[in-house]
């Protein structure tokens, strides 16, 4: 107990400390948002992977994932490093760069605006931001709050009789990521990034090398085997494609496909300083991602030979912190913490900047005041960051699925975002039109899909509502056009012209 309240002090010091030391730099908005846009390769790419892979992974997918599919969910992980890093940069991240400083924009929903010429898809777009990834942010909340609860908050009280409610851990947590966002805000986040980026390369290592030798476990062949002789699913959990193919492809397209519409991801594109640093983060992303989801989901698929589904009583987000505190000795269960904790705090901190951003410099100053100063945009987007955190913990109360609530999460701001983002940095042609198809197909899709099929099955009506999106887009933009030239022709026509 000792050794992680040291490690857990350290690390809160540390960050903290980043946030004091990065409040000198921030001397704009631009500086607040992005760092004045001179990230480089290092801290952009580890900035990314950190707010990529959050509590959510190691706590609820992992284990739940793990337990459901086997083996074949680190198919899962590979989609992550593949799709949702290394084809994320190549496609998107030198255009992204380009076109946001030719335009001048600061936001997703600014992007949209100046380039469909709309106001309205900016207004709605940045609505759809707010709302939809609390959320996301409850989440990670509430993995990190598992974790804490089963290795700090329950060993206090049978040793000291200390309680620590699950509330309060969520709470402290809430209230350490908007301090040291507050301070420094994006230097900051990318500062401390690197930092927790280092910290959860070290701690996966480590978690993978001490499960895979646990007597449990035996090592990778042993491990599979004994997995193949649990009765009734054995089979399933060692095949190399789990037996749910269309489930487990719409939780690969969900959370790898994801990432190209989510502003929180896209957000470090803007920040990167050249074009010789984005082919640098792309290698060092890439790889960081095939590490930390690859072994994330890797250990989790050996749950069950740690764990009872009596145990657990159906809440499979517990898989993963019993685990850890079986097979785990005492000084990792420290190293596991900061993983974890490094994990969340890199995630929550850029959903907390990208939403009080879009809420600021999109509603409220673009809309309402547009004369306001900077200063005034800045304390606004502080008082935003103070709300989102609020209201993130006040849902992550609310007793749910930690995997329910990111599904619905990605599933509707990348459904709406992915396609009219997309073609709107490569197809000159797209109209509003189309992007208003899109945002439309993957919202309706999304939330509609999960009311009508049950949130249980937000992962696919998400990932459905991607594809749809990508499909709508270039119907609605053509079909636009022909009618068009069709009312052209007629009033041509009508003018007494040749057709």
């Amino acid at each position: 107990m000792f050794i992680k309240l040291l490690f857990l002090s350290a690390f809160i010091v540390v960050m903290i400390g980043v946030g004091l030391y990065s409040r000198r730099k921030i001397k704009s908005q631009q500086d607040f948002l992005f760092g004045g846009r001179k990230m480089g390769p290092w801290i952009t790419a580890f900035a990314y992977g950190t707010t990529y892979f959050s509590a959510v992974i190691m706590i609820g997918y992992a284990g739940k994932t793990g337990w459901g599919f086997g083996v074949s969910a680190t198919w899962i992980g590979i989609g992550n490093a593949v799709l949702g890093c290394l084809l994320s940069w190549l496609v998107l991240a030198k255009r992204t760069r380009k076109m946001t400083h030719d335009l001048s924009v600061s936001t997703m929903p600014e992007f949209f605006e100046k380039r469909y010429n709309s106001k309205s898809i900016k207004i709605v777009t940045s609505i759809i931001i707010f709302i939809f990834l609390v959320p996301y942010s409850a989440s990670v909340y509430q993995g990190l709050s598992y974790l804490i609860d089963k290795t700090i908050a329950q060993p206090l009280y049978l040793s000291f009789g200390i309680t620590i409610t699950f509330e309060a851990i969520m709470l402290i947590m809430a209230v350490l990521t908007g301090a040291y966002l507050l301070l420094g805000g994006y230097v900051a986040t990318a500062i401390n990034d690197f930092i927790q980026g280092i910290i959860m390369i070290v701690g996966i290592v480590l978690v993978v090398f001490f499960i895979l030798n646990h007597e449990n476990v035996g090592g990778i062949g042993e491990g599979i085997s004994r997995l193949s002789q649990i009765p009734d699913v054995g089979e399933g959990l060692v095949k190399p494609f789990s037996g749910q193919p269309l489930s487990l492809l719409s939780l690969i397209i969900l959370t790898s496909l994801g990432t190209w519409g989510l502003p929180q991801m896209v957000h470090k594109f803007y920040a990167i300083k050249d074009e010789d640093a984005i082919k640098k983060a792309t290698v060092v992303s890439t790889a960081f991602a095939l590490l930390i989801a690859g072994g994330a989901y890797f250990i989790g698929s050996f749950g069950r030979l740690f764990v009872t589904e009596a145990e657990i009583g159906g809440n499979l987000d517990m898989v993963v912190p019993i685990m850890f505190e079986r097979a785990l000795p005492d000084f990792m269960m420290a190293v596991v913490i900061i993983l974890v904790l490094s994990a969340s705090m890199s995630t929550l901190s850029s959903l907390v900047l990208v939403s009080s951003s879009s809420i600021s410099l999109d509603l409220v100053k673009s809309t309402l005041f547009p004369k306001m100063k900077d200063k005034s945009v800045m304390l606004l987007m502080r008082i935003l960051c103070a709300v989102f955190v609020v209201l993130s913990f006040i849902v992550a109360t609310i007793p749910s699925a930690i995997m329910t609530l990111m599904s619905i999460s990605w599933g509707t701001v990348a459904g709406c975002f992915l396609a009219p983002f997309l073609y709107g940095l490569y197809w000159k042609s797209v109209t509003k039109v189309g992007a208003w198809a899109g945002i439309i197909t993957g919202f309706v899709c999304s939330v509609g899909g999960a009311l009508r099929f049950g949130t249980q099955n937000a992962s696919t009506t998400g990932a459905a509502a991607m594809i749809l999106s990508l499909i709508v887009v270039p119907v609605a933009t053509l079909t636009e056009k022909q009618v068009r030239n069709a009312l052209r022709c007629k009033k041509r026509g009508n003018l007494g012209y040749d057709k």
